[in-house]
């Protein structure tokens, strides 16, 4: 058999005309080159193009000039790096090493955020073998300072290796987000993270931007009483039915007609619809497990078309007033575990395909026991117990975490002010 070498072919420069590549591959396909890889780049017009291949080792490397000759009359800089077989070999026996994605969000992308992330990723022996942009390009004219704070960055880091302790790993950029205004995400890569069909979320203080039962209490003219055990039970001080109760108290006596008004006037959180909107369009399962009410949820299940809602049901009496109790069972947060699993089952899922997003205290066993548990604009304790945290970005920055691009979603009306920062990628 002929003797054959390989070769790194490195190819950069400015952006060329169409059909480099396909100028490249027939050059190389005169003479018997077989391709081991290939990745291409692009950054502001600047090409870079990396290319492993094997080719007959024919006196004068004849292809190799070829393609040197091609690439100078586009104006391109190639470069060829010989690779020793026993090289080339050690390099495909890597691929079987552990792989993790690591997200990166935050709303400006600042150099020392990017030098913190692959410090960490270093440090724990871990290799960054790829980085990819998920956010659109962002204009730098038009809407000034005060539109950056709804601008958004997310990078995705594919790197591989064997961390030291990957739950060390996970508190040690946890921290971070504690110190810096990013949420950087670990996951596996594997195939569960792009395989995930159903969405469960906590109503109160996450799809909607308030606590009902406040909003309640404060037409009751308890306002003060109730926020105070509502504080103390989110922090973790109170356990949560018996708190839920001693609320419920001190609801009794209001009347059914302001629960309406309040149902109305709910303020969704930003970037609900966009996130809900697509992942129905991927065939995403959407519910709400909430300590709240079905009669808020049923509200939000029409607006936004959730398909499951399990929360109290509130007891009125023969007058329309409300009797300081529920009906049925308090759903508290091993309830919401136990309908997980449910859901789950009867849509024949694995758990790790179940994302669960929550901010309390009362949502962490559905976070800990969902393939993917995030913890949104959470107490610290609960950012601790979940897989991952989001506090810079709306709820669609969830769409990051599973790889989706901002040219890839589709952006429902009323995120106007995004598709004015984000300019698409062609």
């Amino acid at each position: 058999m002929p003797r054959r070498e390989i070769f790194l072919l490195t190819v950069k420069g400015e952006r060329a005309r169409p059909g480099l590549t396909a100028a490249l591959a027939e050059t190389m396909g005169k003479h018997d080159v077989t391709v081991l890889d290939i990745g291409q780049a692009e950054i502001h017009d600047m090409l870079s193009l990396g290319m492993l291949i094997e080719a007959p080792a024919e006196p004068g490397l004849n292809v190799l000039k070829e393609i040197v000759f091609m690439a100078h009359h586009l104006g391109l800089t190639v470069n060829f790096t010989p690779i020793a077989s026993p090289d080339y070999e050690r390099w495909v026996g890597e691929q079987a090493k552990p792989r993790f994605t690591v997200t990166l969000l935050c709303r400006r992308l600042q150099a020392n955020y990017l030098a913190i992330v692959t410090k960490i990723v270093f440090e724990n022996n871990l290799n960054i073998d790829s980085i990819t942009r998920l956010s659109g390009r962002m204009s730098l004219r038009g809407p000034g300072a005060a539109g950056y704070a709804n601008a958004r960055s997310a990078l995705q880091f594919e790197v591989s290796g064997k961390p030291r302790n990957v739950d060390q790993m996970r508190e040690e950029l946890f921290k971070v987000s504690l110190n810096q205004p990013v949420d950087i995400a670990i996951q596996d890569d594997d195939l569960f993270r792009r395989n995930r069909r159903l969405i469960l979320f906590d109503m109160d203080s996450t799809l909607i931007q308030c606590e009902v039962i406040d909003e309640l209490a404060a037409k009751a003219g308890v306002g003060k009483q109730v926020a105070e055990i509502t504080e103390a039970a989110m922090r973790g001080e109170l356990d949560f039915k018996e708190s839920f109760r001693q609320r419920m108290k001190l609801l009794k006596g209001l009347d059914r007609s302001v629960l309406q008004g309040i149902a109305e006037s709910l303020p969704v959180t930003q970037g609900a619809p966009r996130l809900i909107t697509n992942l129905k369009r991927l065939g995403y399962k959407v519910g709400i497990l909430s300590g709240g009410f079905t009669y808020f949820a049923k509200h939000l299940q029409q607006k936004l078309g959730i398909d499951y809602v399990h929360a109290n049901e509130l007891d009125f009496d023969a007058n329309g007033k409300l009797t300081g109790e529920v009906i049925g069972d308090i759903v508290d947060g091993n309830r919401k575990a136990e309908l997980l699993q449910s859901i789950a089952k009867s849509e024949g899922l694995s758990l790790k395909q179940v994302i669960a997003v929550g901010d309390g205290v009362n949502d962490i066993p559905m976070l800990k026991l969902a393939g993917l548990g995030v913890a949104f604009h959470a107490k610290p304790k609960v950012k601790a117990e979940a897989t991952v945290a989001v506090s810079t970005l709306g709820l669609d920055g969830i769409l990051y975490l599973l790889g989706v691009r901002d040219r890839e979603a589709l952006n429902e009306s009323g995120d106007e002010e995004m598709q004015k920062l984000a300019i698409p990628r062609m």
